[in-house]
C-alpha cells in the first residue's frame, strides 16, 4: 500500500514546495516504541500551500476547495518522524527556496536565512500586561498593532505587487512609528516591570518581521490566510511571521488617529 501511495505523496510535495511561500507546522502523535510495549512521542509535520491571500494562481493544498480543471485536488504535505529534531524539516524542505511561515521552534533555525517571529506573540505580551495591570501603554501598543492588522484586512486577496505597495504606503509608517514609540516608552520605565519585558520582547523581534513590508506574498500571521486550512495545520496557532529559506482591493484613506501624539 505504501508503494502505491508514494506517487501521490510525491505529487503533493511537488505542488506544495513549488509555491513562493508555504506554511509549516507540527503536532505530537503517540507511537509504539519498538520492543518496549510502551508509547513515545513522535511528530507529524504538515506543510501547506495557500496563495489565496495574494491572489496566487495555484489551488490551496488543504483539500477543502473545489479543484479547477487541470489542478488537484491537493492535500497538505504530511511527513512523519519519531522525534522533533531539526534534521527532519531540513530533509523535508531540501531544495525549497521561498518563504516559510512557522513558529519559533528552534528546529527550524538552520533553515532560516533570517529568523521568523510571531506578531501575534508580540501582541499577546501586551494583552497579558493589560489584563493583569490595566496598563495604558500596553493598551496603546495593542491599538497600534491593530492598525497593522487593518491594513492586512484591506489588502487580503490582492496581488503581491499591490500588497507590497500598500504596505509601503500604509503599514510601513505605522510599523516605524510603533518601534520608535516603544523605544521611548522603555526609556521611561523600570527595567524589571512586566511591561518593560513586553516592550523588550517586541523590540527584539519586530526587525525580523520587516521583510513582509516589501514582499506581498508574505503574511504577518501564520493562520491568517489559512483559517480554512486549520484542520490541516492541526496545531492551533495564533500567528507567526515568515522566514526566508536557503535551499486587487483599494485601501481606504487613513483615518486620523484619536490617540494623542506620542
Amino acid at each position: 500500500m505504501t508503494a502505491l501511495l508514494e506517487p501521490l505523496s510525491e505529487a503533493i510535495g511537488r505542488h506544495v514546495l513549488a509555491s513562493r511561500a508555504i506554511h509549516a507546522d507540527d503536532t505530537p502523535v503517540r507511537m509504539l516504541a519498538p520492543g518496549t510495549g510502551k508509547t513515545q512521542t513522535a511528530r507529524l509535520w504538515i506543510y501547506v500551500r495557500d496563495e489565496r491571500p495574494w491572489a496566487g494562481p495555484a489551488p490551496p493544498s488543504c483539500g477543502l476547495s473545489r479543484p479547477r480543471r487541470g489542478h488537484g485536488p491537493f492535500g497538505p504535505l504530511y511527513r512523519f518522524s519519531s522525534d522533533r529534531k531539526g534534521a527532519h524539516p531540513a530533509r523535508h524542505l531540501a531544495g525549497f527556496e521561498g518563504w516559510m511561515h512557522a513558529d519559533g521552534y528552534v528546529g527550524f533555525e538552520e533553515l532560516y536565512r533570517s529568523e521568523g517571529i510571531r506578531l501575534a506573540h508580540v501582541r499577546r505580551k501586551f494583552v497579558d500586561v493589560h489584563r493583569s495591570q490595566g496598563s495604558a501603554i500596553a493598551e496603546e501598543a495593542i491599538a497600534r498593532i491593530a492598525e497593522l492588522y487593518a491594513v492586512e484586512k484591506a489588502i487580503r486577496g490582492s496581488p503581491p505587487a499591490e500588497r507590497a505597495r500598500a504596505r509601503q504606503e500604509y503599514a510601513a509608517p505605522i510599523f516605524d512609528a510603533l518601534e520608535a514609540w516603544l523605544v521611548e516608552q522603555l526609556l521611561a520605565l523600570s527595567g524589571k516591570t512586566p511591561l518593560a519585558a513586553a516592550i523588550r520582547y517586541a523590540l527584539n523581534r519586530l526587525p525580523r518581521l520587516r521583510p513582509y513590508l516589501t514582499d506581498g506574498a508574505i503574511e504577518i500571521n501564520h493562520n491568517g490566510p489559512n483559517v480554512p486550512c486549520a484542520a490541516a495545520l492541526s496545531v492551533a496557532r495564533t500567528g507567526s511571521s515568515p522566514a526566508r529559506l536557503r535551499a486587487g482591493k483599494p485601501l481606504p484613506s487613513p483615518q486620523p488617529s484619536s490617540r494623542p501624539p506620542s
